[in-house]
């Protein structure tokens, strides 16, 4: 079944209108519009399978959150600073929650990297993920047990210190009522540490259409600062501030030169991530990809 919006799925105004198109690279090379609300700034692909229809567009080796795959020289790159990013997340939990250590939930946990550097850091960690495949790759690469994500709504209000969502939220069709989920299990002074792809960066702008990180139809939403602001706050949340994801320019830019003239142009990639990063320096609203940190 095709969802077909004529509201904003985030602040429901109708005031929306075609913004661009793009490919499904990954897997179908089906073409797919994106729609922007004049409201609260949010895109979001139009036309998308329902939860029901939309696996088939994940079966794909080159899916690296669900395969853990380090095929080609976009992914060995990403394999090459993940360990940076592992204990970046870390030291930035740390500094938000203002404890070193405590409960994390974190959804969307693909092969359990994350799961396991907070646990072996001394947290207690659920991790939630809802591809089969994922969560056995988790088991034998990184020894940790993951639940399916529908036990989501199974568990316990006011149980956790820090719910993490690492490049999740934009994947998820009933976006309110998760939101509000998990407002219902953060505590209070807890931390909710939402990652997601930053449409107003520069790389996105060069690349348009091509640019990888939106990701059609997998990506349901394509955010900007504005639109974040404008999801949580409805749900008494309080957007407290924002942090750069500076890695993902490059990781970005290389794939959307691959998109753009089916053979990829490494240096290329490389250089305007590099450029996109200096130019969101000066402003951090624009970095290619963002973490919102979220709390009551």
């Amino acid at each position: 079944m095709i969802i077909h919006y004529t509201s904003c799925p985030s602040c429901h105004s109708d005031k929306i209108r075609p913004a661009l198109s793009a490919i499904d690279y990954t897997v179908s090379r089906e073409s797919f519009g994106i729609w922007q609300c004049e409201n609260c700034s949010l895109r979001f692909t139009q036309d998308v399978p329902d939860a029901a229809s939309i696996g088939p567009y994940y079966r794909s080796d080159d899916y690296i959150s669900h395969t853990n795959t380090d095929k080609g020289l976009v992914n060995r790159l990403y394999h090459l600073v993940r360990k940076q990013t592992l204990s970046d997340k870390y030291r930035l939990i740390l500094s938000a929650t203002r404890i070193q250590q405590g409960k994390l939930l974190d959804v969307g946990a693909g092969t359990g990297a994350f799961v396991a550097h907070m646990k072996e850091n001394g947290w207690e960690v659920t991790g939630l993920e809802p591809d089969e495949t994922a969560r056995e790759r988790a088991s034998t690469v990184n020894g940790v047990q993951l639940l399916d994500t529908a036990h989501l709504y199974s568990l316990a209000p006011d149980t956790f210190d820090a719910i993490t969502l690492w490049h999740v939220l934009e994947h998820v069709h009933d976006l309110h009522p998760y939101v509000e989920q998990l407002k219902r299990l953060i505590k209070r002074g807890g931390r909710i540490f939402i990652a997601v792809p930053n449409y107003t960066s520069y790389d996105a702008t060069v690349y348009q259409g091509a640019w990888a990180a939106y990701d059609v139809p997998r990506h349901l939403y394509h955010f900007s600062p504005e639109a974040m602001e404008h999801l949580v706050t409805p749900h008494d949340l309080q957007l407290h501030f924002s942090r750069p994801m500076w890695y993902d320019s490059v990781y970005i830019s290389m794939l959307s030169e691959k998109y753009r003239n089916g053979r990829g142009n490494a240096v290329k990639g490389a250089f305007t991530g590099l450029l996109s990063n200096a130019r969101a320096f000066i402003d951090k609203s624009k970095c290619s990809s963002l973490i919102y940190v979220i709390g009551k």
